[in-house]
């Protein structure tokens, strides 16, 4: 089955998600939207640097998009703020399509966004569809992957996960407070407090998460689980906006398998690559 994909958001991560949806098997861009005035009405293949038409013209009508192309999915890249991205949300899950969006806020909703996020859930259970929050980082490096290494311990003290990027790459710290949260949960903690990156209970460090630059440097993500037996993993290569596509586009096959309602990369079956 070929998977119907309707993209909204244009911006560097949302053209390099397109190109990879173009390069799958499995899947078919069906209608891209975007309120840029200056992409509407342009094939996307050309807005999204690629070298070739696709077929599909940029829009600003999602609903209309929906309705034309009727997809299987929807990929929600614009607003970083859940807040500003609310009015897209509702109008998709009115809609009954399900979602997967790069917004970090949506990662791992904190107290700040929780409405927001009560809302999204509400309507996508409504829908009956899935709404998933991923991306590299949050969502899988610093969270989903630390996570998913505690399975090999029989105790964990603590967690610490370095990600190192040249200045060339996507450097955006946000997010870290999403990871943290997420981790703390997983391991059935109860914070006292989170700041910039460190999650400790009883006044005891057990998450500490940093993003630093590095222009000399390779992308790589470390992680150290301490505990029974204490482990290491290193990850090379992980660049940023093509990692953070790659994470985004293979999520879409679970997240159309996914129980209704907001979900997190700590509930989903670990996606793995899908090339249809």
């Amino acid at each position: 089955m070929v998977i119907k994909v309707l993209h909204i958001g244009l911006g560097p991560l949302g053209a390099a998600i397109v190109r990879q949806l173009v390069a799958r098997k499995g899947m078919q861009l069906v209608g891209v939207v975007d309120d840029d005035a200056a992409k509407v009405g342009r094939d996307a293949g050309a807005v999204c640097g690629l070298h070739r038409k696709l077929g599909v013209i940029v829009t600003d009508d999602i609903a209309k998009a929906v309705r034309t192309a009727k997809p299987d999915i929807a990929v929600l890249c614009t607003d970083a703020s859940l807040k500003n991205a609310l009015p897209r949300f509702e109008q998709i899950l009115k809609l009954k399509v399900p979602i997967v969006s790069t917004s970090p806020e949506l990662v791992y909703p904190l107290a700040a966004h929780r409405a927001i996020a009560k809302k999204i859930d509400a309507l996508a259970r409504r829908a009956r569809v899935a709404v998933l929050g991923t991306g590299v980082n949050p969502g899988l490096a610093m969270d989903a992957l630390p996570i998913a290494l505690t399975s090999l311990s029989a105790k964990v003290e603590s967690i610490d996960v370095t990600r190192v990027e040249p200045a060339a790459l996507s450097a955006e710290h946000a997010g870290l407070a999403e990871s943290v949260a997420m981790i703390a949960d997983a391991m059935g903690w109860k914070l006292d407090a989170i700041d910039d990156g460190v999650g400790s209970v009883k006044g005891k460090v057990r998450i500490r998460l940093r993003h630093d630059v590095d222009p000399a440097a390779e992308a790589h993500t470390t992680i150290r689980v301490h505990g029974t037996p204490s482990i290491s993993a290193t990850l090379s290569g992980v660049h940023g906006d093509v990692a953070a596509a790659a994470a985004t586009v293979n999520a879409i096959p679970k997240v159309l398998t996914a129980q209704p309602g907001l979900r997190t990369m700590k509930d989903m079956v670990l996606p793995s690559y899908f090339g249809g």
